[in-house]
């Protein structure tokens, strides 16, 4: 799984989480692990998960699709984003697809109505931490710590009570205890066989192009709805989506 660095949109994220960082020492919102998460709950669907207390899943880096051989996972990270994702759920509805989105916790935070949204619309939610730092890797535990777990209850309490079912650490930097941690909070560590470099505007055909002749290294494919313009994701993912129909492949979501 090859790392990336994504372009565009990134010093929001940092900034952000700034500010998130003030807020958490008054709250000690990463030590609360029993604390109340306010706002309404979506309606419940099959693919969220709505529980008190979550169990423990398989610390390897997910890669497989629940739907089997023929089954492929569409993955949606960085947002959500005001202007993109209602773009992005809007094609995934008009084809009948359901995704994984892997949110930024300050995102979450700073739009709660979209990732309730997301919830409603029967998708999946994934922990992408607070500042998509991709060097993370490289720090402390504690750190890697308050990026994962800040993260999660800002997704949970922006969804209503709907937790994350991955973790997808930042261009792919994984750890050991990162992995096992979120874990232990029902988090499966998420990784993707597909890299469409959406975040690098390559141009429609070249992710098409991508999807198309990386397809047989795996079924998880990623792609971006915020840290920058995506309108060639949006126009890439009408021509993917119903060639994958035609090529006999099933929608699902990714292990757990």
């Amino acid at each position: 799984m090859a790392r990336h660095r994504e372009k565009g949109g990134r010093g929001k994220y940092v900034a952000a989480a700034l500010g998130v960082s003030a807020l958490v020492a008054v709250t000690s919102l990463w030590t609360a692990q029993a604390d109340t998460l306010a706002g309404p709950a979506p309606h419940p669907s099959a693919s969220a998960t709505h529980a008190a207390k979550p169990e423990k899943v398989a610390i390897g880096i997910a890669h497989a699709s629940d739907k089997g051989a023929r089954g492929v996972n569409i993955t949606i990270d960085d947002g959500p984003d005001p202007t993109w994702t209602p773009q992005v759920l809007a094609v995934l509805k008009q084809y009948g697809v359901k995704a994984t989105f892997c949110m930024v916790g300050t995102q979450a935070r700073m739009y709660p109505d979209l990732v309730k949204q997301v919830v409603a619309d029967g998708h999946r939610l994934c922990d992408h931490t607070i500042s998509h730092d991709t060097a993370m890797d490289h720090k402390s535990e504690a750190y890697q710590a308050k990026e994962i777990l800040d993260a999660e209850r800002m997704i949970t309490k922006a969804s209503g009570g709907v937790r994350p079912q991955y973790y997808r650490a930042p261009g792919g930097a994984f750890t050991p205890y990162s992995r096992n941690l979120a874990a232990s909070h029902g988090m499966r560590p998420l990784g993707w066989n597909v890299d469409t470099k959406d975040f690098e505007h390559p141009g429609v055909a070249a992710i098409v192009s991508t999807v198309k002749n990386e397809l047989p290294n795996g079924p998880t494919i990623l792609f971006h709805d915020a840290g920058g313009d995506r309108a060639e994701t949006l126009a890439a993912l009408r021509q993917v989506l119903p060639w994958l129909k035609q090529q006999g492949y099933a929608f699902g979501f990714p292990v757990r």
